[in-house]
């Protein structure tokens, strides 16, 4: 079986900071990380490779030349091996592009049985990457996978996702691509043999030429939608706390007060 796992390298959201005459994010010293909710992929994409005692794991990542650590991260977690996209000509992707980008690289890989990604990345958290690739492949999805099962046939999975509601339980032919969400899986943390093992496996550097492809669906040219402006927002202020550890009775009391103070009962 052949699982791909798109990720992404994503700045250390505690570290961020916003230009405040451009009005963008600080990238420039800042950590980079392994998108959070892509841990939970290729956690997922390994241990069912483990649990068929065959088969094979690609990572893949768009990016610029620093994202091959994250890649070693994930080929550490258990990939087989990875392919960088890196570019200029990608730069200024949005979701749409990042997507088409990406499928690109997975149409090279067919043929493929199952795509699994994060359900969202921690910096711009769209959400959308994930099913706009299964648009694109023209494949089933199922997002916010909390649960997975792999039919005795290999041919169908059978997915428990979360919603607002609850859950439901999807079951859906392959190829189909999943969003993996917290809950799924425990990641792992790879051991020094394995870091050490990761250095030596494949890393393929793929330029946007040796993609192929429509070249004007790549990076800015291709992104129908752009970020014009970033902020923070004001802090709020005017609240108070009230603390009934000690008197429960006083504390209700107070918060009562306050409220109709405010008119809102």
């Amino acid at each position: 079986m052949k699982i791909i796992v798109p990720i992404k390298q994503v700045p250390e959201i505690a570290e961020v900071k916003i230009d405040p005459e451009t009005k963008t994010l600080v990238r420039a010293g800042v950590p980079s990380i392994l998108n959070p909710f892509d841990e939970f992929a290729v956690e997922e994409a390994v241990r069912i490779k483990e649990q068929l005692g065959e088969g094979e794991v690609i990572i893949i990542t768009m990016g610029p030349p620093q994202a091959e650590e994250a890649l070693k991260k994930c080929l550490a977690m258990g990939g087989d091996r990875a392919i960088h996209l890196s570019d200029r000509v990608f730069a200024g992707a949005d979701t749409w592009a990042t997507a088409y980008t990406i499928a690109q690289a997975i149409k090279a890989e067919a043929p493929y049985d199952l795509i699994i990604c994060g359900k969202q990345a921690i910096d711009g958290d769209t959400a959308q990457v994930g099913p706009e690739i299964a648009e694109i492949l023209g494949i089933p999805q199922v997002t916010y996978a909390v649960d997975v099962e792999l039919a005795e046939s290999k041919k169908r999975i059978k997915v428990k996702r979360e919603t607002d509601e609850g859950f439901e339980v999807i079951e859906c032919r392959l190829p189909a691509l999943l969003t993996a969400t917290k809950g799924l899986n425990e990641p792992r943390l790879p051991s020094l043999m394995a870091i050490m093992s990761a250095s030596k496996k494949e890393i393929r550097l793929i330029t946007a030429e040796a993609l192929g492809g429509d070249q004007e669906q790549y990076g800015l040219p291709g992104s129908p939608t752009q970020v014009v402006e970033v902020f923070t927002p004001e802090q709020r202020t005017g609240g108070i706390k009230i603390d009934g550890t000690e008197d429960p009775e006083g504390a209700a009391k107070q918060l009562v007060e306050w409220l109709l103070k405010k008119g809102v009962i």
